[in-house]
């Protein structure tokens, strides 16, 4: 098993990459606050190239340490992007649900997806280049190397567990906007991170069409129909379903319990 050096390495260049875009998004705030479209497109960018930029190295100790360390980087780094893209969300499928629910218009919504489409595939070549230096053993042969799909399941499966766990992951975060509780954001990530955890040996739990495009399209064994049907049709059908969902009976009834218990208690 690779030593603590390693993981010592693997979390410095998660580090130096989520330190990069909080300056980088620091000059977007500043420099384009008089251009409100170009600021949310670069924000965009920024956001899904530091998830991705991230991610990369999250599989890294993925395969290393085991799902478990995986998951507590990533339930903190979670609370980290919730507590700074203030604006961005780095996830196409929440622009179309402003479609849908007509927040915004459907050519501002494409080219959003196009920009974080663009943050996530560039950033690749950032982390080649982070991977070449091979500080720790297991970068050895990543940087050029093939990547292997985290699909172990049948496509319509796959796109069956991300439609389901993207529909849960949206209607709890309307649940805590609207209650707003106290350590929502926690709350937020650990549901999060325990479907991840929870669909990571049958999709690898992606639950955003950016990130998994970035991270897995064209990798061995996943054709790009199947990478399409799972990761962006299941993905996005269960994100749209999410609206529904959260305007049924059992959700509002449970949201109008919530705001009695509250006036009561207050």
């Amino acid at each position: 098993m690779p030593g603590s050096i390693d993981l010592i390495v693997s979390t410095v260049y998660i580090g130096v990459t989520i330190w990069l875009a909080y300056w980088l998004r620091l000059y977007a705030l500043f420099y384009l606050d008089s251009y409100p479209l170009t600021r949310s497109l670069v924000l965009e960018f920024i956001a899904t190239a530091e998830l991705c930029g991230a991610c990369f190295e999250l599989i890294i100790i993925a395969d290393n340490w085991g799902v478990w360390m995986y998951a507590l980087y990533l339930f903190l780094l979670t609370i980290w992007w919730s507590m700074n893209w203030d604006e961005a969300s780095a996830c196409p499928y929440t622009h179309m649900e402003d479609v849908v629910i007509q927040r915004k218009p459907l050519t501002i919504a494409v080219l959003t997806i196009c920009a974080e489409l663009a943050g996530g595939l560039v950033i690749f070549k950032y982390i080649q280049m982070l991977w070449a230096f091979q500080f720790a053993s297991t970068h050895k042969g990543r940087a050029y190397g093939d990547c292997t799909t985290d699909l172990q399941v049948s496509a319509i499966t796959g796109a069956l567990v991300e439609c389901v766990a993207t529909c849960m992951c949206r209607v709890v975060s309307r649940v805590l906007g609207e209650l707003n509780p106290r350590f929502s954001t926690i709350i937020d990530a650990f549901v999060g991170t325990s479907l991840v955890v929870a669909a990571f040996n049958y999709t690898g739990g992606y639950f955003n069409p950016a990130l998994a495009t970035s991270l897995k399209y064209g990798c061995l064994g996943t054709s790009s129909m199947e990478h399409v049907m799972v990761y962006w049709i299941g993905a996005c059908i269960g994100s749209i379903a999410s609206l529904r969902v959260y305007r049924m009976p059992f959700v509002q009834n449970f949201l109008q319990l919530q705001v009695n218990t509250d006036t009561v208690y207050s």
